[in-house]
């Protein structure tokens, strides 16, 4: 039914529980994950001076490859297979690449962390949950924080 679960983590709590909530559907139906982090260095990054951008990059990207590994290595632990997909963008919402994603692997469920965030606070953050819920092509399962 879900052979391929795909993952996003951004190494916050709430994506914590959804991997942990993905380990547990995996074991009880044999399925596969893959976790993905994206990158994103959006439009304003490259406006700045070349070294203190490059820094902010290398830092970006090692922070998603540690977040990735831990992910990883939880997923492992529980005797699933997983693989594992790092993907830097400019200027994208994560909404769009986690939907480009599910369809490119192809996922058959996508279960994500999401923040809850309401108001003036999801309009200046983003809601990337719910871009991906309006957008995938295969069912969400949405795990909320705390």
């Amino acid at each position: 039914m879900y052979q391929n679960i795909l993952v996003p983590v951004d190494g916050s709590d709430t994506a914590d529980r959804a991997l942990r909530e993905a380990i547990q559907l995996a074991r009880n139906l044999s399925s596969r994950i893959r976790i993905m982090h994206v990158v994103n260095s959006t439009p304003w990054i490259t406006q700045g001076a070349p070294g203190v951008i490059e820094e902010l990059v290398t830092q970006l990207r090692s922070t998603g490859e540690s977040i990735i590994h831990e992910a990883k290595t939880a997923v492992r632990q529980a005797g699933i297979e997983v693989d594992h997909r790092l993907i830097e963008a400019i200027g994208e919402r994560a909404g769009e690449i986690i939907v480009g994603e599910a369809n490119d692997w192809p996922a058959h469920l996508i279960v994500l962390g999401t923040h809850g965030r309401r108001g003036l606070r999801r309009l200046l953050v983003g809601g990337d949950a719910e871009y991906i819920v309006r957008h995938s092509p295969v069912p969400v399962l949405l795990i909320r924080g705390s």
